[in-house]
């Protein structure tokens, strides 16, 4: 993927992210992520039913990445399972860490591949992804 097609994705999902606003549900579970050294303060609530993860929601201040971040990461994660969702979660680790890992599971977070060029910009990448393999390691999954 070319540099302008990421910016693109980059732009266009921290301009108008997916699935922002929280819900008052008691089937959501929910956490409370951030990173010390920004603004990055997300909250974020997870729907399991049936084994598959069924909507995830998210609000809060966050720069570029840490929003687009989100907002792509739970789109990739609607309707799968735990371990479709665990697969997900460790190839984008492993791609943000420069170790092997299969692009073809990751689809748009792809845009993330040069991230570990800007090592402040990584942890901006990796808020989401703590928040939400949190979650569902501690998840109930009926």
């Amino acid at each position: 993927m070319d540099a302008n097609m990421r910016r693109e994705i980059i732009l266009e999902h921290y301009q108008n992210p997916e699935h922002r606003g929280l819900v008052d549900c008691k089937d959501y579970e929910k956490i409370r992520t951030n990173n010390t050294s920004c603004i990055d303060d997300l909250t974020i609530q997870i729907k399991v039913k049936d084994g598959h993860i069924e909507d995830i929601r998210f609000d809060g201040e966050a720069c570029a990445i840490s929003t687009s971040a989100t907002s792509i990461m739970i789109a990739s994660f609607i309707g799968k399972t735990k371990e479709e969702a665990t697969k997900i979660l460790e190839n984008y680790e492993a791609m943000l860490d420069e170790r092997p890992y299969d692009a073809s599971v990751l689809g748009e977070l792809n845009v993330y591949e040069d991230i570990y060029r800007q090592p402040n910009r990584k942890k901006c990448a990796l808020l989401p992804f703590r928040a939400i393999h949190q979650v569902l390691e501690e998840s109930r999954w009926d």
